[in-house]
């Protein structure tokens, strides 16, 4: 059981030194801080039809299972096939517990002619019968039901109290932890109005119609040596017996996780720069009708089921075969998870309950099946069962419960334009952690999806609008086109990529127009550079030819007037010798 009320329990635990013997009633416990009070009376009252007898019943019956103490129980209105019969189909065997010795049930007849009202009148044989009764099994708990019965015949309010009186002192010392059941008078408690003062725990069982919806709810009204939970609490009565469910808490004292879950869509996953939603948070998805809020809880289911942990799926308006169909159209198989183990289905109108019997019903199948995560859809049908404060006020209690245990829920809600659902967008989205909302997109005559983040605590987050698409091959989130006309989807956002293509194409065309007329001019420009190159070494070459010819000139004319001179020189010195001779 949740420990909503761990921290009260806690701090009085201390001052609570009064014994108490556990009931084995789902939640009683916990609101009572540990049971009945221990070898003392304690008061069952109502009206007709409110689980009086059933309760004591499985008080008896969870004593012999639970905690191995036989019980006895003394009827004054219904015989013990007829019991046996009325618990049956609570899986409770009673022929088995009284062949067993486990349970001894006493029907006691009382006929209100058979009764002399004198001063002599008591309940000594009663005492008697039910001493032996104790004794033969060893009892340690007793149920009487109703008192009423018992004390039909009398109307002398004396002979009455005094008995009365009588009777609870002797159950306190036979030293057995009791139960005695008693019909609600019109003003008081009980019809005697003197039980309840006698009692030393009084506990009210009210079962109430709410707009045509059943409600029952138990509130303790007084517990002598002992604190306890004050409150009325919604409690249950199904095929296991009874569920109380301590709902009021008041201290934001819990443990938080920074472990990452993924949502189930990759694109989704990006857009949180966690990767994801942190363990034991609460998500809500809202949107306008068919805009896939069931899709995405879907998908968050599947994820949380292929990671090997468990999910556990409320669903409030289709059922479950119908959303296992559905899914298989966007390539989701769920079936197999149900298989598995890892994922149930909890389906049923809003209408077969009331707003705490579907919180108590809730609570319940959470505790059985252990998931660690819990999707409810939508939320907003609950509406049509209580005012927006009232739904408000079931989910924080919800919301807490599973806080403490750690476990991510994930809620859908319908927005419509209407007061109404905008209070309650209001309301239930300031309790959640994340806010995601879809909506619809109308542009150039067709319908699609967005999907933004509002809110995401403790985690930054991507501002964008993503274009939501639902397909054959699962959710996905693609990029945000702006246009002139603003954010661009559907075809409009294919027609405007179109467009880009196409200027991609014209553009990279007319660069490569650009380019082969650059390449054409650089080649006559090359074309001219290797002219002027040859006409340069051309003019070099005969350039070269002339300072050639010139070299050669000027050697010739050198050689030749050292050969004149040579000349010159040798007739001259032949002259001279023969003038000599």
């Amino acid at each position: 059981m949740s420990s909503l009320l761990s921290s009260e329990e806690n701090s009085v635990q201390h001052l609570n030194t009064l014994p108490k013997t556990p009931t084995g009633i789902n939640g009683l416990d916990q609101i009572t801080f540990g049971g009945l009070p221990t070898g003392r009376p304690t008061l069952i009252c109502g009206s007709t039809g409110c689980g009086k007898t059933l309760f004591s019943l499985e008080f008896l019956i969870r004593g012999v299972q639970q905690f191995d103490e036989p019980g006895v129980f003394m009827a004054f209105e219904e015989k013990p096939e007829e019991l046996a019969m009325n618990v049956a189909s609570l899986g409770f065997d009673l022929h088995q517990l009284q062949e067993e010795k486990k349970i001894k049930i006493d029907y006691v007849h009382i006929d209100r002619s058979e009764i002399e009202e004198t001063g002599e009148y008591d309940l000594e044989g009663l005492f008697i019968r039910l001493g032996y009764a104790i004794d033969s099994i060893g009892a340690k708990r007793v149920v009487l039901d109703t008192i009423e019965n018992l004390f039909s015949g009398l109307t002398d309010q004396g002979i009455l109290r005094a008995e009365l009186r009588r009777l609870f002192r002797w159950l306190k010392e036979k030293g057995v932890t009791a139960i005695i059941t008693g019909e609600r008078g019109e003003k008081t408690l009980t019809r005697q109005g003197l039980e309840e003062y006698v009692s030393d725990c009084v506990i009210l069982l009210d079962h109430r119609i709410i707009n045509q919806i059943s409600t029952r709810r138990l509130r303790i009204i007084k517990y002598r040596g002992t604190l306890h939970g004050t409150n009325e609490y919604p409690f249950l009565i199904d095929e296991e017996g009874i569920s109380v469910l301590p709902v009021t808490s008041l201290q934001l004292d819990k443990e938080v996780s920074s472990e990452i879950i993924p949502t189930g869509i990759d694109a989704l996953n990006e857009m949180f720069s966690g990767g994801g939603f942190y363990r034991g948070s609460s998500i809500l998805v809202s949107g306008t009708a068919g805009t896939g809020k069931t899709s995405v809880a879907s998908t968050f289911a599947n994820q949380v089921c292929a990671d090997g942990e468990k999910c556990l799926y409320f669903a409030f308006e289709e059922s479950p075969q119908q959303i296992i169909r559905n899914m298989r159209s966007i390539g989701m198989d769920l079936q197999k998870h149900i298989d598995s183990g890892h994922l149930e289905f909890y389906a049923s109108r809003p209408t077969l309950y009331g707003l705490e019997m579907h919180l108590v019903a809730i609570h319940k199948a959470i505790k059985k099946f252990k998931p660690r995560a819990v999707i409810l859809d939508p939320i907003t049908n609950l509406i049509t069962i209580g005012t927006v404060s009232e739904v408000k006020a079931m989910l924080v209690r919800l919301i807490d419960f599973l806080q403490e245990e750690q476990i991510t829920v994930m809620f859908t809600a319908l927005t419509l334009n209407n007061v109404i659902n905008e209070q309650t967008d209001e309301g239930v989205s300031s309790l959640v952690d994340v806010w995601m909302l879809i909506k619809d997109i109308e542009f150039n005559g067709e319908r699609n999806k967005g999907l933004y983040i509002m809110k995401s605590r403790g985690m930054s987050h991507s501002n964008q609008v993503r274009e939501f698409v639902i397909s054959g091959e699962g959710l996905n989130l693609l990029d945000v086109y702006i246009g002139l006309d603003g954010i661009l989807t559907g075809s409009a956002r294919e027609a405007h990529k179109l467009e880009e293509e196409t200027g991609i194409v014209l553009h990279s065309n007319a660069l490569n127009r650009k380019e082969r007329e650059l390449e054409r001019k650089r080649k006559v420009l090359e074309g001219k550079i290797e002219s002027l190159r040859a006409e340069f070494e051309s003019t070099e070459e005969e350039l070269n030819r002339v300072y050639t010819e010139e070299q050669i000139k000027k050697d010739v004319l050198i050689k030749t007037r050292e050969k004149i001179t040579n000349l010159r020189s040798g007739n001259s010195t032949s002259g001279t010798g023969g003038s000599t001779n």
